[in-house]
């Protein structure tokens, strides 16, 4: 069993979108997928219940209430966790002690960009993170590539210590899958391939962090 964290002190930085939509794609590679989510709106939670008629279905966890571990199956491949929103490191402990990567997603706006330094400060402190055994790296998310707010986001997170492994679109295609607990990998049109793309080099580094 693999687990990826995703978790940002920041409200509203994208994460139940990235977990969803990270869930679903180890489904539908066939692998027993677990959504552990400890966010007090529970949209991760929706998603899954939206999605539970599916061959692919991703199997939700309240990670909200102490010993959420033990509601983990013995034969889950893949966990996903949807970290609380606004948290910092040491109020992740159960969390991050059983992360085996974590993703921080981040919004192209000064104020994201300034409210996450002390988040990934608070990450730099913990001992598997200095020891590099707890691999952590950025999402830009919500872009849009054309503004120059976007561009400045991005070469401030390339900048910084931890790899920048994906540059999201902002688009309401995510909006409209997650309504019906689906993914970008659920679809195939042209459209939806370029969304995929996006994703390629963020799938490629969990690839060697698991």
């Amino acid at each position: 069993m693999r687990t990826v964290l995703v978790a940002s002190s920041k409200g509203g930085a994208g994460k139940s979108t990235i977990v969803t939509n990270l869930a679903a794609h180890f489904a539908l590679e066939g692998k027993a997928t677990v959504l552990v989510d400890g966010d007090r709106q529970k949209s991760a939670s929706h998603w899954c219940a939206k999605r539970a008629g599916l061959e692919t279905a991703v199997l939700p966890v309240d990670g909200s209430r102490r010993g959420w571990e033990k509601h983990i199956p013995a034969d889950a491949q893949r966990v996903v966790i949807d970290a609380p929103a606004g948290a910092m490191a040491d109020e992740l402990e159960s969390f991050l002690a059983a992360a085996d990567a974590v993703l921080v997603p981040v919004n192209p706006s000064m104020i994201d960009l300034e409210a996450t330094v002390p988040f990934l400060d608070s990450l730099a402190a913990l001992p598997r993170v200095k020891k590099g055994k707890l691999p952590v790296a950025l999402v830009a998310n919500r872009l849009k590539p054309w503004t120059g707010a976007s561009q400045q986001a991005v070469a401030q997170l390339q900048a910084w210590p931890y790899p920048l492994v994906a540059q999201l679109r902002d688009t309401q295609a995510y909006v409209l899958m997650v309504a019906l607990g689906k993914s970008v990998f659920d679809y195939h049109s042209e459209q939806i391939r370029g969304h995929q793309a996006d994703w390629a080099p963020l799938l490629k580094w969990l690839k060697k962090a698991l």
